[in-house]
């Protein structure tokens, strides 16, 4: 078999260094280059690189994707910072980039590569129904460059998903004052919650309730290990996935 061809960006940082392992470690795929801040994107057109991996941050991660689709190079994205139109935005380049090549580029963007957090966000769509109340709180070292954390936007719109083919009003919540911020930032009617702390890595809380019953879906991650899994398996896939995949769980059979 021959080995897929990964290029990481954002190598020396934290995501990016335990991504290079992983894809060492793998063996049926071969890391060719590591970029880092300051280094060309546009160069990997002649690198040989097949898919890159980008752990980068938010103010630049959009332009790292465009100029990856015009190198002619599969990306697999775990940055957050995504909006609906950044996303047809790379639809749209996407779709021009199809049109003259004989195999079309791959994107995959994912909130969180944790198994255990697209668990989460999956049952969390599900479960969302069945309640009358839903609150996401998110949990992440004080390092994290934005709040509330993609992954917690995601879930929020998996459950106003659930909740709204459910036919359920707005949550209930009698709040008439309060200070600034005390009850999250509200992402399509779920309010998110945001924990900076020193010593966590990367939590979340979906709370579900009803009159005198309560669900609690919880996923942790203590080590950026756990991403791992799920990164090598995007990269696998996006090669056979044309156009733009957003989320891990499209990838993964959960019925």
């Amino acid at each position: 078999m021959t080995a897929v061809r990964v290029a990481v960006i954002g190598a020396d940082g934290r995501m990016g260094s335990t991504v290079c392992a992983a894809v060492e470690g793998a063996d049926d795929l071969e890391l060719v280059e590591r970029l880092d801040a300051g280094d060309d994107v546009a160069a990997l057109a002649g690198s040989g690189a097949q898919v890159a991996v980008d752990f980068t941050v938010p103010s630049v991660t959009e332009a790292n994707v465009h100029a990856l689709i015009d190198a002619g190079v599969h990306a697999v994205v775990g940055t957050t910072g995504w909006t609906e139109e950044s996303l047809a935005r790379v639809r749209e380049h996407l779709a021009e980039a199809g049109a003259t090549r004989e195999q079309g580029l791959g994107v995959l963007i994912a909130p969180n590569f944790a198994l255990s957090a697209v668990l989460a966000m999956s049952f969390a769509r599900r479960a969302a129904r069945f309640f009358e109340s839903a609150e996401v709180v998110e949990l992440h070292h004080p390092d994290k460059v934005d709040a509330p954390s993609g992954t917690a936007v995601t879930t929020a719109r998996h459950i106003a998903e659930g909740r709204a083919e459910a036919g359920l009003g707005p949550v209930p919540d009698a709040t008439e004052s309060q200070v600034d911020g005390a009850r999250g930032a509200i992402i399509d009617g779920v309010h998110v919650h945001a924990v900076r702390l020193r010593g966590l890595v990367a939590h979340e809380e979906i709370l579900l309730g009803n009159p005198g019953e309560q669900l609690t879906i919880r996923t942790d991650s203590f080590d950026r290990t756990s991403f791992m899994p799920g990164v090598l398996l995007a990269v696998r896939e996006v090669v056979h996935r044309p156009g733009l995949t957003f989320g891990l769980d499209q990838v993964l059979d959960l019925g």
